[in-house]
């Protein structure tokens, strides 16, 4: 293959006769393929080949790190073999075996692959880096996962099935044990590289996994031995300080990870008892990634208008609503950057703190020694404050004491936890709040929600069709001289066609017509209504202003926005 490949990519003008003289050389020195060569020398990239090769094969390509292959498919295929032949099974169709492969004019593996298993062969093409990926996840013995697990066959790390039962002295000597922590150090740098957000450690019954959350998407990356599992929880336990003797309860720690050039990465860890052992949980918490301009989180420029005008005003309440992980930490944030001023006292009251913000004076909320965000907010009062933060409004003491510090002559900023603008004013009087304290301390609510963006590297034009346009709300007319884009996938974006997430802001200033409403008891539909009537944008209004702007796909718009009608 090497030769024609490198003949056709010259014939197809893609490379020119002296780079794969290059590349020939340096593919005889590595012993690896052509087009790993290649791509190495940064004479093609890896998503462009594969298209060459789909298009010059006419087979389809497929993007590995989007699907989840079930486990009696992998079976079909040994590992040695999979290995071996750098092809990974998908699916079964009949008699037809579907199966991913990173060179198609391998006729042997294919024949192979057909004698072995009995079933016939439909091959499709896959990226290098992707099935290097796969093959980790799926049979966990590609070289990359050896290298690291070297020798931990006779490290004397055993797997116990009654936890009850688990000599915790011989669990910590094997967490100490250098394959181990190898392991868990390479686990950590590689989210760092990989620009993850959270790290999922998994034990099951018969299995144990490691996960990357990258742009909000989980993706399996490793499954190492199950004899591993208390040894590297273990360890993560001692490198976050936690108790590991203790085995029934949730806990939560802190890991600091030095990297080279002086620079340092927070990771946040929790671990959760579950059936088959403790999860772990570790957030990464980069300040250098940490977005604090306001300029550049997503609002559209009237949005941030109305979101600046409120937070300059001397007092009242701002509040920034959305689920779990949807960027409301980051955007009240960005607004105390702007705010912070040595002539402003700013506190806040955070569970957890997160990052740590210079000039501003966080604290960290102890709920079992009775420091809760209500006792927080009290003691800020008699701390001459400017400025509050409240991570959260849980309760009606806590909603009780923020909106009397906003009526007071305080700035209070906050979160709660709704689906949109106009039913936080809703969630706020069925706490108990009475409708006249609510229109008076509130200045303004923002919904949001974090969608992936289209990688700039390999985006291209796409056609949609009508019925998925109908979803977005009005007719497939109303789009027709648009273009729409998606990421083919490429090593830029580990193959995903994303890179990168921006939010979706749903901004409603608490104008006198609004107030009138709540003071009537109007709905939170009603609000909506009157709220768009003065111009507010829905959430599904700013996804697909987005996706009008090439920014995001109309996959993601429709999976995290709900239509206006």
């Amino acid at each position: 293959m090497p030769e024609k490949l490198g003949e056709l990519l010259v014939k197809k003008n893609i490379i020119s006769t002296q780079q794969l003289g290059k590349a020939l050389e340096a593919q005889k020195a590595s012993g690896e393929k052509l087009g790993a060569s290649l791509i190495k020398l940064g004479f093609v990239k890896e998503g462009e080949l594969v298209y060459f090769l789909s298009e010059q094969y006419g087979i389809p390509s497929v993007n590995l790190a989007e699907l989840e292959i079930a486990e009696e498919i992998i079976k079909t295929i040994p590992a040695d073999v999979a290995v071996k032949y750098q092809v990974i099974p998908l699916s079964k169709r009949d008699s037809t075996l579907i199966i991913a492969m990173v060179d198609p004019s391998n006729i042997f593996a294919m024949d192979d692959i057909k004698f072995l298993t009995g079933y016939r062969i439909e091959p499709l093409i896959a990226s290098d880096s992707c099935m290097r990926n796969a093959l980790d996840t799926y049979y966990g013995t590609t070289k990359g996962l050896d290298t690291f697990l070297e020798g931990m066959e006779t490290e004397g790390v055993e797997y116990v099935d009654d936890d009850e039962n688990v000599d915790i002295t011989k669990i910590e000597r094997a967490s100490e044990d250098a394959p181990v922590i190898k392991l868990v150090n390479a686990i950590l740098t590689d989210a760092i590289k990989k620009r993850a957000s959270d790290i999922h450690v998994e034990p099951y019954e018969k299995s144990f996994r490691v996960r990357f959350r990258m742009d909000g998407t989980l993706y399996e990356v490793m499954k190492p031995p199950l004899k591993m599992k208390n040894a590297m929880i273990s360890r993560l336990k001692i490198m976050s300080r936690m108790d590991i003797a203790e085995r029934r309860l949730p806990q939560d720690g802190r890991i600091k990870l030095k990297m080279g050039k002086g620079e340092e990465m927070d990771f946040r860890v929790s671990v959760l008892p579950t059936l088959f052992g403790e999860k772990v949980v570790l957030r990464l918490l980069d300040k250098s990634n940490l977005q604090l301009d306001m300029t550049k989180l997503g609002f559209e420029q009237n949005q941030l208008n109305n979101f600046r005008e409120a937070i300059y005003k001397p007092f009242g309440m701002v509040l920034v609503t959305g689920p779990t992980g949807s960027g409301k930490t980051t955007t009240l944030y960005s607004a105390l950057s702007e705010l912070n001023k040595t002539t402003e006292n700013i506190s806040t009251a955070e569970d957890p703190v997160e990052f740590n913000l210079a000039g501003i004076n966080q604290v960290q909320m102890h709920e079992e020694i009775g420091l809760t965000f209500a006792t927080a907010l009290r003691s800020f009062l008699r701390q001459d404050p400017d400025i509050i933060l409240v991570g959260e409004i849980r309760d009606f003491e806590t909603a009780e004491v923020g909106i009397k510090a906003a009526l007071t002559g305080h700035l209070v900023l906050s979160t709660l936890h709704t689906n949109d603008a106009p039913s936080t004013i809703n969630r706020l009087l069925n706490m108990g709040i009475e409708p006249f304290l609510v229109s008076s301390a509130t200045n303004l609510i923002v919904a949001q929600r974090l969608v992936r963006k289209i990688c700039g590297e390999c985006k291209e034009p796409v056609t949609l069709p009508a019925d998925s346009l109908t979803k977005l709300g009005g007719q497939a007319e109303d789009y027709a001289k648009v273009t729409f884009y998606k990421g083919k996938g490429c090593d830029n974006c580990n193959n995903t066609g994303h890179k990168g997430r921006v939010a979706l802001y749903e901004v409603l200033p608490i104008t006198e017509p609004i107030k009138e409403l709540v003071l009537q008891g109007a709905s939170a539909l009603d609000i909506k209504r009157e709220a768009i009537r003065q111009g507010m944008k829905t959430l599904r209004g700013s996804g697909i202003q987005k996706l009008l702007e090439g920014v995001t796909s109309l996959e993601e718009v429709l999976k995290t926005t709900v239509r206006d009608d």
